[in-house]
């Protein structure tokens, strides 16, 4: 039997950030600057690796994700209401669809912009109890759901070619994956079922060579898995709830990962909140999309 490697490096602390709820890492190729959330103190935190440079931007209500636009000073914004522009130096929003606006329970979580410039995202329920979750895709001009009835949604994320899309049902353990073909997505079937010692699958990004990396929230790690499910390498990370990565640096070969504080004791988990990043020995991502509608 094979055992899966161990990431040679340890994530270290990029950014003391200490979020109560840190996610929705995005790499802005444009500035060389990395974007992430906090969730449940809500704010943008915008961090420059060259400068050290760190600033965050309060955000009205509770948001979920981030995506970027043409204009660096407005990202697309999950907020807990539905997709708005949000102006990062005004604070001017501009409220674009609300997919649960008779769900007040439900908030945006996860997302991103997809290889077709559509922003793909999920909603689930803020208390983490009901089924009322789902994920959509919004393209400019049309909202359409495409798997429904989760407590916690996670991700999505696409393969390299665009044609497979990973889809993660936090509380039931399972990552999906979804066939895309002529801009149809096709029903959600496991891709990986996370077992005993594994925690709970939480945000994942994609890689050059398609690999999934999969934070797991309350297990203090990531683990790579190739595109047939097997895992490929495990990356610890120093804190116990880990909430999602994304690749960034000028080659896309950073590991940044977002991390939560929330329901944990600073003096057993110091480091939890806060932004990590690691070297991947050379592995690639890939170029975060822009949303143009």
């Amino acid at each position: 039997m094979t055992h899966p490697a161990v990431h040679p490096e340890t994530p270290h602390v990029a950014v003391a950030s200490a979020c109560i709820l840190g996610e929705g890492p995005v790499w802005d190729y444009r500035s060389d600057t990395l974007f992430w959330v906090d969730i449940k103190n809500p704010g943008i935190w915008r961090y420059h690796p060259d400068t050290k440079e760190h600033f965050r931007v309060d955000a009205p209500e509770r948001i979920g994700f981030i995506a970027l636009t043409p204009d660096q000073d407005v990202v697309i914004a999950g907020f807990k209401s539905g997709l708005a522009r949000f102006n990062l130096k005004t604070g001017e929003v501009q409220p674009i669809v609300s997919p649960d606006s008779d769900k007040p329970n439900n908030r945006i979580n996860d997302g991103h912009v997809g290889p077709d410039g559509a922003v793909y995202f999920g909603t689930m329920d803020d208390e983490e109890k009901e089924g009322s979750g789902a994920f959509w895709r919004w393209d400019g001009k049309e909202l359409t759901q495409f798997h429904s009835g989760i407590i916690v949604t996670n991700g999505p994320a696409f393969s390299p070619d665009g044609q497979k899309l990973y889809a993660t049902d936090t509380v039931d353990g399972t990552v999906y994956v979804l066939d895309v073909q002529g801009g149809r997505i096709g029903e959600p079937r496991p891709f990986v079922r996370f077992g005993e010692g594994w925690a709970h699958p939480d945000g994942m990004a994609v890689d050059a060579e398609g690999y999934i990396w999969v934070c797991h929230w309350g297990a203090s790690r990531i683990t790579r898995f190739a595109p047939d499910g097997s895992v490929e390498r495990i990356v610890p990370v120093p804190t116990a709830q880990v909430t999602k990565c994304a690749f960034g640096g000028p080659d896309l070969t950073t590991l940044y990962i977002t991390t939560a504080a929330i329901g944990h004791d600073p003096h057993i988990d110091p480091m939890a909140g806060h932004l990590f990043k690691v070297e991947t020995g050379g592995i690639r991502g890939l170029q975060a999309h822009i949303f143009e509608g």
